[in-house]
């Protein structure tokens, strides 16, 4: 099976890609919209110039070559959606050619072909479930700028191409040129699929499966039409190159349209606008403004020597990683300011609607509760059970009075630690037989049990050190 994709990603500029329309999603039915996007007669595009530097930045990062003169298209066809009868594309000369884009699927780097990167506007939407007896459009969408990516046939599974998307969605979202929900038609995905016997290098008939919105249903389209055309060819049936659409419901693709061939587009250079010739220094000052990319994010990460689990969370969204590395410097310990964030952080601002970056502690308290913490004179358990809602409640108090406050300091006492050892040991006489039995993993029990005693003040290493001393004598 070979598959190849056409991404379709919807910029977040401002306006339209030829007008002054307002880009926004959820707008009330035909709100934004203009003459120009509504292609009235005597009206002119005019290029959005983050349209081209959005496109420069994805080729960058993609190892594409730019394209330093290159020029729209008009790609010509008729659905109501599109209201000038054809769209406005790049054809013969795309901006970005070439590239490759590495990413992991199941464990395994994947290295996927480029073949190039477009610009082009977006369609309006046709409305088909609101009447019986009726279609209706919404234009609102019309003239959104959009990048097509075009890879080469290498994927060899659904899988394969449900974690593309995934990868591909965090790239562009650390580059900032799109939110790529896919579940807002931000990103959309048409996945060619075929088939060829094991020993042939000869590609079979292609299958289109347009309009893919999630990357579950990208990777079910795919297993369900590679298996249609393998059934068929196994009864000795032919199929015909064609356009289809998948039903989650039913986890079906069905026939929508036979496929156009390029020259049904009638193709030819847009008259209305001028070729864009792109400056090398502009291109250039484009790539030195690209920041960090998720490769580069998981690279420092790892040298920070955190563990797998820790890299890919805190690598799942750009907002982490940059929250990481400003709290980092205040630590000497990456794995307590990851735990922290990860832990701490990044649950309370979910739970509260919040961006990370509105997390309600000043770096300077992360600060001090980090010595806090290093020093072991507060437990994790404390900090987050305690101190950290005390200090939510009443922000205008600084760490060392909530502490002092509420008395949180970790005892560390040896006689005192021992004393509360012995009373644990001596509640619990019949767990205490069962690990002299050889039940080792109750200490676990006999830790949790000292803790829940201490209300948490007490230092789990040096617990843990007088716990064992005690339950081995």
């Amino acid at each position: 099976m070979n598959i190849g994709l056409e991404i379709h990603i919807q910029l977040n500029t401002e306006t339209k890609a030829f007008c002054r329309d307002r880009n926004l999603f959820g707008q009330e039915p035909n709100t934004s919209i203009s003459e120009i996007s509504l292609g009235y007669p005597g009206t002119l595009p005019v290029l959005n110039r983050n349209h081209v530097t959005s496109a420069i930045k994805l080729g960058h990062a993609l190892g594409c070559k730019i394209s330093e003169v290159n020029y729209f298209d008009r790609k010509n066809y008729h659905y109501p959606d599109l209201p000038k009868g054809y769209q406005i594309t790049q054809d013969a000369v795309p901006i970005c050619i070439g590239g490759s884009f590495e990413y992991k699927s199941e464990g395994v780097l994947k290295t996927i072909d480029i073949h190039h990167i477009h610009c082009e506007e977006d369609a309006g939407k046709n409305i088909h479930d609101l009447s019986e007896k009726y279609s209706y459009i919404d234009y609102n969408r019309g003239g959104t700028p959009l990048l097509e990516m075009v890879t080469k046939p290498d994927f060899t599974s659904g899988k394969e191409v449900h974690d593309f998307i995934a990868a591909l969605q965090s790239l562009v979202r650390y580059l900032e040129i799109s939110d790529a929900n896919m579940e807002e038609g931000s990103l959309r995905c048409d996945c060619n699929v075929s088939i060829r016997p094991a020993d042939s290098f000869k590609l079979g008939t292609r299958v289109e499966v347009k309009n893919v919105n999630s990357k579950k249903f990208a990777q079910q389209s795919i297993e369900y039409e590679a298996k249609r055309q393998y059934n068929l060819i196994q009864k000795g049936e032919s199929f015909i190159q064609e356009t289809r659409l998948f039903n989650p419901t039913e986890q079906k693709t069905y026939s929508m349209r036979s496929k156009e061939d390029v020259n049904d587009y009638r193709y030819f250079p847009d008259p209305d606008l001028q070729p864009i010739v792109l400056d090398q220094q502009l291109i250039d000052n484009i790539k030195d403004s690209l920041g960090v990319t998720p490769k580069i994010a998981e690279a420092a990460l790892i040298k920070a020597s955190l563990n797998q689990e820790q890299v890919s969370q805190l690598v799942s969204e750009k907002e982490y990683y940059l929250l990481f590395e400003n709290l980092n410097a205040y630590t000497q310990d990456a794995k307590q300011c990851a735990n922290f964030i990860i832990a701490t952080i990044i649950p309370y601002c979910k739970n509260n609607g919040l961006t990370v970056n509105e997390f309600p502690l000043s770096k300077d308290k992360i600060k001090e509760i980090f010595k806090l913490l290093a020093s072991k004179e507060i437990s994790h358990t404390i900090c987050n059970q305690k101190l950290l809602p005390h200090l939510f409640e009443n922000p205008k108090s600084t760490v060392q009075e909530a502490v002092e406050k509420l008395g949180l300091k970790s005892n560390d006492d040896s006689s005192d630690l021992s004393t509360l050892v012995q009373q644990v040991l001596d509640k619990n006489p019949g767990k205490l037989k069962a690990y002299q039995s050889g039940k080792k993993g109750l200490i676990g029990f006999f830790m949790g049990e000292a803790m829940k005693m201490s209300e948490g003040k007490v230092r789990p290493d040096l617990l843990k050190k007088l716990m064992e001393e005690q339950l081995n004598k």
